[in-house]
Parts: structure tokens; C-alpha cells; sequence
């Protein structure tokens, strides 16, 4: 037999082994699948049955919000109190419930916390499910693939918050987009999400493919070509896969144009989304009064945000540093110049960037011009905004940014990041007139604040009356009626 013929009879015998083969192989697969399926409905099942025990119980539905950081001091723990207020005021004979992984805390102190916050009362209590793995999300549990680390870490902490509690209606209020096909295809609910930030972006892959550093593209990934490649082909992955998970929603709430842009290009559902703008505390600044700060003996700068690092409070405080050069060497007034960062902590590793930043300062020799103000009362935080002249904001493509609203209000001159919300948003002409200033790196920030206090005080007092009036669209009673527009279609769903 020739070499030819042997290697003709090979391939037979290989083919006949292989047909022999396919035939319990497709068993199997249609087996398993069989028992995966089977699995799921007995999940399903055992979780309805759960519900439906617990609604004979009641008598009634239940709302449950995700929001497992719901006793931090951000806007989106105003939004969660807000929203929960504005259904509870409309729809009496529903309950509310939130899972919230603040194990340290009683239900009645995160409650106390957003009144003295936010000052926010809800109509009626709440019942909170208290979530013993939210480390499961922290983003320092995962040093690497943290988006992925993430992700994956809220699938576990959302099938806690499932077996513990199955509510009729679940709203993911934190971003949590992989928890949505959870609760829909297990629970049995119905789905819908405010989304504040998306978990990925169109900038941040074109961060990676420029091979621009950042605070989430450190410098060993952007000065590697082959590390860069494999991130872009990574983001592309979990994109695809995190828009998967989004569309799962059976509403979509986004709170600024910005966001709506990547998530309409993400989880494709451009029926079932629409913009809420967050709800800003407009009303308490209002009495803030807006008097000529022209004889001021000391102009403070406010910063209000959280201590993450997008924040980007280095920015801020070296771009301060810039300003006092300049004041020193007369290119500016007589007037003293302070900055005041004003933000909650969440965790240890809040505190522990803050204390960076008091390092930052003492290097830069400005510790005696710079204070902290950490998670204080609102009647604290409003202080500091009436006696500021300048209100600041660093954070790079910033969602939307309630704490810039806030400035507004308040009557400060307000000076953002040109980016995200605040551009396209917030800091944008009212009825022809001026409301704030933008910039994007440490030099445009110190020129703009050396532009604002140049300003005649009269010109300034303008420019905050145009920027006060320009947020009342911004306010509670407007969230209010934009919110429960949204939601009820899914509230009409609820049987009562």
C-alpha cells in the first residue's frame, strides 16, 4: 500500500471514529442543557415561591432598590432617598426595600443620615436587607481586570440580595447592570435602572487605544504597546457583555446627555431609556444670599465631592498651588486665598487619599491655605458654600454633577471640568447670559480662577444670578415629575 492509500484509509477510520462519536457527544450536550434548563426552572420556581409566600403575607408588592453603599454621602445616595420618597408620597400601599451592605449600621441610623445629609425625611420606614459580601465589589479586592473583578463580584452579591429578598419590581440604583438579568430571569421580576455612570465608555477605550495615562490607565499599560492592545481587545469584550446585561432592563434612567450618549451606544434600547436629571438641593442654597463680594478680605475656593480618585482633587490642589505662585509674584490681588475640600469618605481607602492628599499639600507648602472637611452636616456644608466665592470641580468626564448644581445655587462661580455633564448640562448659557467657567488641566484651572477674582465683584454678582437662576431645572419637584413618569409603566405592572 502506497503512502497515498495509507493516508486515504487514516482519514476513514478517522471520520468513522468521529461519526461514531458525534452521536453521544450531541446526547450529552442536549443532556446537559436539559439539566442546566431544568436547574434554572427549579430555581426560578423556588424563588417565585418565595415571593408569593411573601405577598400572601403582605398583601401587597414590593420595591426593591439595589444600592450597597446606600449610607455614603454622594448624589447617588440622594437620588436612591429621593426616588424612594417620591414613590413612597404616591403609591401608599406599596412597600419599599433597599439592600445595602452597611453592616455597621442600623436601618433607623442610614435613615438619620440621609436626613442630616441630604435633608431628606421619607414618609414612611423602609426595610433594609443587609448584604454580608459586598466586599465582593470593592475595587481593591481586585488589583487587576478590576471591571471584570467587579462585575462578576456584583453577580454574587446580587444572588445574595436575591435569596434573601425577592421583590416584585427591582431597580438597580448603583450601576450594578450584571444583578439585571439576575433578578429578571431567576427572580422573575420586572427590571429597571438609574444609571449614573456607565460602568465602561467609548472614552475609555479611546483613553487606552491613544495610550493616554490616567488615573484607570496607569503608566506601565500606556507605555507598552503590547499591554495597550490587550486592554483595548479586553474593554471591547466586557462592552459587549456589559450591554448584554444592560438591555436586560425593562426601563432605563440616565441622569445627563453624556451618559445617555454611551448608553444608547451600549445597551441599545433607545425606547425603553430616557434622561432624569438628578435631583440637586436647590431650595436649601436659595437663601444663600447673593450680596457684592467686592470688599472681601479672603476669597475661598469649595470643592464638593467624595474622596475617589476620579475626583481628581490633586488637580485641584495643585492648580491652587499654581494660583498662589502667581498671586505672589503680583499677578494677582491683595485679597488672601483658601481651599476648602468638602466630601464624604466611604471606606478606609477614602481616608487613606485623603491623607495623600494632606501629604501633597505639606510637599507643596500650601497645608496652611487648604482645609478638609470630612462627611460634615449639611448645615456645615451649606456654610462653607455661603462664605466661598469660587466653587471647583476637577472630575474628568463627570456623569453629571450634582455638586456643581449646587455651587450654582448657592450663587458661587462655579468652575468645572470641561467635560461630561458640566458641559453639556450644567454650566451652559441661560437666556444669553454666562453661568460659569470650564478647564481641563492644571494651567487652564489657575487661569480661570486668576480670570474669575480679576472680574469686577458687579460682574460677578451677574454671572451668579445668571448661574442661580439657570439650575432651577435641576431642582426636586423637577425630578420628582420626571422620575415618576418614567417609572410608572412599571408601576402600573404591580398587582395590588
Amino acid at each position: 500500500m502506497s503512502g497515498h492509500d495509507q493516508l486515504v484509509h487514516c482519514l476513514c477510520e478517522l471520520t468513522r471514529l468521529l461519526w461514531k462519536l458525534l452521536l453521544p457527544l450531541v446526547f450529552l450536550c442536549v443532556l446537559l442543557i436539559t439539566v442546566l434548563v431544568l436547574l434554572v426552572l427549579a430555581v426560578r420556581f423556588w424563588l417565585q415561591s418565595n415571593r408569593n409566600a411573601r405577598r400572601a403575607r403582605d398583601g401587597r408588592p414590593t420595591v426593591a432598590f439595589f444600592h450597597p453603599y446606600c449610607n455614603a454621602g454622594g448624589g447617588g445616595e440622594r437620588v436612591l432617598w429621593c426616588a424612594i420618597r417620591a414613590l413612597q408620597n404616591r403609591y401608599a400601599d406599596i412597600n419599599f426595600v433597599v439592600y445595602t451592605g452597611d453592616l455597621g449600621v442600623t436601618g433607623q441610623q442610614i435613615l438619620e443620615g440621609a436626613r442630616r445629609r441630604f435633608n431628606i425625611v421619607l414618609p414612611r420606614p423602609v426595610h433594609f436587607v443587609f448584604l454580608r459580601h459586598r466586599l465582593l465589589v470593592e475595587p481593591g479586592l481586585f488589583p487587576h481586570f478590576t471591571l471584570l473583578g467587579q462585575s462578576v463580584g456584583s453577580i454574587f452579591l446580587g444572588w445574595e440580595a436575591l435569596t434573601e429578598f425577592v421583590p416584585d419590581l427591582y431597580i438597580d440604583s448603583m450601576g450594578y447592570a450584571f444583578t439585571l438579568p439576575l433578578f429578571r430571569y431567576f427572580g422573575g421580576c420586572s427590571v429597571g435602572s438609574y444609571v449614573h455612570y456607565p460602568t465602561i465608555s467609548t472614552d475609555m477605550l479611546s483613553v487606552v487605544r491613544e495610550r493616554n495615562p490616567r488615573f484607570n490607565n496607569p503608566d506601565y499599560i500606556s507605555n507598552n504597546l503590547f499591554l495597550s492592545a490587550f486592554k483595548v481587545v479586553y474593554y471591547c469584550l466586557f462592552a459587549l457583555l456589559y450591554g448584554m446585561a444592560g438591555s436586560c432592563s425593562d426601563l432605563i434612567m440616565v441622569n445627563s446627555s453624556w451618559t445617555l450618549d454611551h448608553i444608547l451606544s451600549l445597551w441599545r434600547a433607545p425606547n425603553r431609556t430616557s434622561v432624569v436629571y438628578p435631583p440637586c438641593d436647590v431650595s436649601a442654597f436659595l437663601d444663600i444670599p447673593l450680596e457684592d463680594d467686592g470688599d472681601r478680605k479672603c476669597h475661598s475656593i469649595v470643592s464638593i465631592g467624595q474622596f475617589r480618585p476620579e475626583k481628581d482633587h490633586r488637580l485641584q490642589i495643585r492648580a491652587f498651588k499654581k494660583v498662589l505662585d502667581k498671586r505672589r509674584t503680583g499677578a494677582g490681588g491683595g485679597e488672601a486665598l483658601k481651599l476648602v475640600l468638602v466630601g464624604g469618605c466611604r471606606n478606609q481607602e477614602d481616608e487613606d487619599r485623603v491623607l495623600m492628599l494632606r501629604g501633597l499639600c505639606q510637599e507643596l507648602g500650601v497645608a496652611d491655605k487648604v482645609e478638609f472637611k470630612l462627611n460634615v452636616p449639611f448645615e456645615e456644608l451649606k456654610r462653607e458654600m455661603g462664605e466661598a466665592t469660587i466653587g471647583l470641580h476637577t472630575m474628568w468626564n463627570e456623569h453629571f454633577g450634582i455638586g456643581v448644581v449646587e455651587c450654582m445655587a448657592a450663587g458661587k462661580v462655579i468652575l468645572a471640568h470641561k467635560s461630561g455633564g458640566p458641559k453639556l448640562d450644567i454650566v451652559v448659557p441661560f437666556e444669553g447670559g454666562q453661568t460659569g467657567f470650564l478647564a481641563d488641566d492644571e494651567d487652564s484651572y489657575a487661569e480661570e480662577i486668576q480670570r474669575i477674582l480679576a472680574l469686577p465683584s458687579a460682574s460677578r454678582l451677574q454671572l451668579r444670578r445668571n448661574a442661580r437662576q439657570s439650575v432651577a431645572r435641576f431642582s426636586d419637584q423637577e425630578f420628582e415629575a420626571c422620575f415618576l413618569a418614567a417609572m410608572e409603566p412599571l408601576m402600573g405592572t404591580l398587582e395590588r
